[in-house]
């Protein structure tokens, strides 16, 4: 009986110390960045420099060509390293306030993160991952925010979400929602008894991720550009395409203002190789389809 109960004993101390030594999770803030690929700079410039009205600034990230920044985020683009190839984006980014202990707790999760890459300027630190379908994540860490030029005839200051292709939610979910924390914003589809959507929020702001499901195992480079974008917020779309008039743009085609299945007005642009940038209102107007929304709207 006392060997029992020293069994016990030392079992509870163990417990114990494992739970002082591991690591909790450190706060994932929103998006950082997301970088591209183009077989067409010019047309990038126009679309984000004349268009959207964005800054450009000089790129971070060997390799790169193009940068913009919105707000305090930014959107990259280097040359495609083939054009043949069916996706242009090349990486997400994520911000958060201790690279260090991060990777230390998702190295404790079985994740295999990266190496710490060597950063100038602006950030003290990143890593990447991939998550379970393959796409690359990089973490960051900011050492101060950056001295970029604000354009004042930008049309956004706020990268809002992310999207990309998702084939297998469940494993994803596994890495977003049970190990990376985060939270269900809403999720819709094209018909309300279906999810074509999932929208996913960071633990620790309001941006999110958005996973774009039933779509074809291997889709060609006009549904891959659709699925795989960028959201940028703006307060009133009526004011934002008054904006974009203004730089010359007029609607056509798929590039109109239209009310989204979520309640929120939206305005669908497309950069030379089909990736979507989607403006999009914080706030809906109208009651969504689907589903409710279950966490804090997006500001400017």
């Amino acid at each position: 009986m006392k060997t029992f109960a020293a069994i016990l004993a030392v079992a509870a101390l163990q417990i114990c110390s494992y739970a002082q030594t591991s690591t909790p999770r450190p706060r994932i803030l929103g998006i950082d960045h997301a970088s591209f690929y183009t077989t067409d700079p010019d047309g990038v410039k126009k679309l984000y420099g004349d268009v959207l009205g964005l800054a450009s600034v000089a790129p971070l990230e060997a390799g790169g060509a193009l940068r913009y920044v919105v707000g305090r985020q930014w959107v990259g683009y280097s040359p495609a390293p083939d054009a043949k190839a069916t996706d242009r984006m090349d990486h997400v980014a994520f911000a958060t306030d201790d690279a260090v202990a991060l990777h230390r707790y998702l190295s404790e999760k079985g994740i295999n993160a990266s190496a710490f890459h060597a950063r100038h300027g602006v950030y003290t630190m990143s890593f990447t991952v991939n998550d379970p379908e393959g796409h690359l994540i990089e973490f960051v860490q900011r050492a101060h925010e950056e001295a970029a030029p604000g354009a004042a005839s930008g049309v956004s200051r706020h990268m809002i979400h992310v999207g990309f292709l998702v084939h297998r939610r469940d494993d994803e979910d596994h890495f977003y929602r049970d190990i990376l924390g985060f939270r269900p914003y809403w999720h819709g589809g094209m018909k309300d008894s279906e999810t074509d959507w999932v929208a996913m929020q960071v633990p620790n702001g309001t941006d999110w991720l958005e996973y774009m499901l039933n779509q074809p195992e291997h889709p060609d480079l006009r549904t891959t550009g659709v699925m795989n974008h960028i959201s940028l917020g703006v307060l009133d779309m009526k004011k934002a395409q008054a904006t974009l008039e203004s730089h010359g743009w007029k609607p056509h085609g798929d590039e109109k203002a239209q009310m989204g299945k979520d309640g929120k007005w939206q305005l669908n642009l497309y950069d030379p190789d089909f990736t979507r940038v989607e403006l999009m209102e914080f706030k809906p107007v109208q009651k969504p389809c689907c589903s409710d929304f279950t966490g804090p709207h997006p500001s400017e």
